[in-house]
């Protein structure tokens, strides 16, 4: 099979990653790629909301399936523009991608189908959302840009202070663009957070090994919200008897209501969960893989990743069974100084090798170019840097003395990932 991939950070490089392992590969492509994808694939730099350029790309390099990984371009409608030419694509519909892409309609889904989650108000202009945070007078309290806004568009307040402040950045400030043009204002739920992938076909949903995500900027849950700045699988919280629960009362009547309105979801469906004193609710949903979740899921992931795409696409996902390997994985992402804010890109980066010279250990390449035979900075997170081991603790004991060995000038990174309080 001749595969494209779309997209260029870590979640696209661990899926390329786990792709090559496959024996019915025939020739990986990815658009546009990054520095360390180029040397696992043959990449083309086609914007990622290039549609046009993309079909005409894959149809000229006889191209088999498409894996459309971001949300943008799934939100764009992407995979409709490759079905619309008889090209199977792997992700949800741009009318299924709207669970992610709008706050404000998987609330109101959550709402209509009873699946738990916080309780919400959806406002569209900035006094009425200070009236509305002032009136309630609960902190902290959290506030969602509706739009998507790459990981960031959420802010939690501790004080009206601070909720006023964080209502003028999203909604005069314009900070996220148009995502901020309506928030969702919701109560702040305390509990374990857990990411869970799951692959879905619009009718069968299987989930994936748990994982946690840990996405201030610094040690101790400290700094501003990012993309991500490290993961662990399997999440220390999330037990068999959970995962059941969460299967019966959300992952479930999740994929019927989407079902249900029309938007049947084929793809990956992230479930962003807390577990709460009153259960387990939805903080978010994601149409697509997590990023930095996916470092660690995939390696875990036993079966053909071909093999499960194709049963996604033709709806036959019941059909198939999915096997996990047991051992924990823990990814280090190592930034950029100063990310999420400003930062320096053009750095060279070194000590590098594809396992960050430890054995059981591999580097994914989020924000990276390579030119002159040399990898550089490209982006403010740079790398994700991964270990499986049987235990959590030897993983997270490879994965930092990998990334001990890695050098970029300013490098950033989270001491304590996998650390639970």
């Amino acid at each position: 099979m001749n595969v494209l991939m779309i997209g260029s950070g870590g979640r696209e490089h661990a899926l390329i990653k786990k792709l090559l392992e496959s024996p019915r590969l025939e020739k990986l492509y990815c658009a546009p790629g990054n520095g360390g994808i180029s040397r696992d694939a043959i990449c083309e730099n086609i914007s990622v909301m290039d549609k046009e350029h993309m079909i005409r790309f894959a149809q000229d390099k006889k191209i088999d399936m498409v894996f459309v990984a971001p949300d943008d371009p799934l939100a764009d409608g992407m995979v409709d523009a490759f079905e619309a030419v008889n090209i199977p694509a792997f992700g949800p519909n741009a009318k299924a991608a709207v669970i992610e892409a709008s706050k404000v309609f998987s609330k109101d889904l959550m709402k209509k189908y009873n699946i738990p989650t916080a309780k919400y108000e959806v406002i569209d202009n900035a006094n009425d959302a200070i009236k509305y945070i002032q009136e309630q007078n609960e902190f902290p309290v959290v506030i969602k840009a509706d739009g998507l806004a790459l990981g960031k568009g959420v802010i939690i307040a501790e004080s009206f202070e601070d909720a006023k402040n964080a209502v003028h950045t999203i909604m005069e400030d314009k900070k996220f663009g148009d995502s901020g043009n309506k928030v969702v204002i919701e109560e702040f739920l305390t509990g374990p957070e857990v990411s869970v992938l799951s692959f879905t076909d619009g009718k069968t949903v299987k989930p994936m090994v748990s994982s946690k995500d840990h996405k201030r900027a610094y040690d101790n849950d400290k700094g501003l919200n990012t993309g991500g700045m490290g993961t662990i699988s399997p999440n220390p919280y999330y037990s068999d008897e959970m995962a059941e629960l969460c299967q019966k009362t959300i992952f479930e009547p999740t994929i019927k209501a989407m079902q249900s309105e029309g938007r049947a979801f084929k793809g990956c469906l992230y479930f962003g969960l807390m577990l709460t004193s009153k259960g387990p609710k939805v903080i978010e949903y994601n149409a697509r893989f997590g990023d930095p979740e996916a470092q660690v899921v995939l390696p875990r992931l036993k079966t053909d990743l071909i093999d499960i795409m194709e049963a996604v696409i033709a709806e036959r996902l019941d059909n198939i069974n999915i096997e996990w390997f047991n051992d924990a994985a823990a990814c280090v992402v190592m930034a950029s100084g100063g990310y999420p804010e400003s930062y320096k890109k053009d750095i060279e980066i070194t000590g590098l090798d594809d396992n960050g010279q430890v054995d059981g250990a591999i580097v994914y390449h989020a924000g990276t170019v390579y030119k002159d035979n040399k990898f550089y900075t490209n982006g403010g997170r740079v790398l994700g840097v991964t270990a499986t081991a049987p235990t959590l603790e030897n993983a997270l004991e490879k994965a930092y003395k990998a990334v001990s060995k890695i050098k970029f000038d300013n490098a950033h990174y989270r001491t304590d990932i996998g650390k639970t309080k």
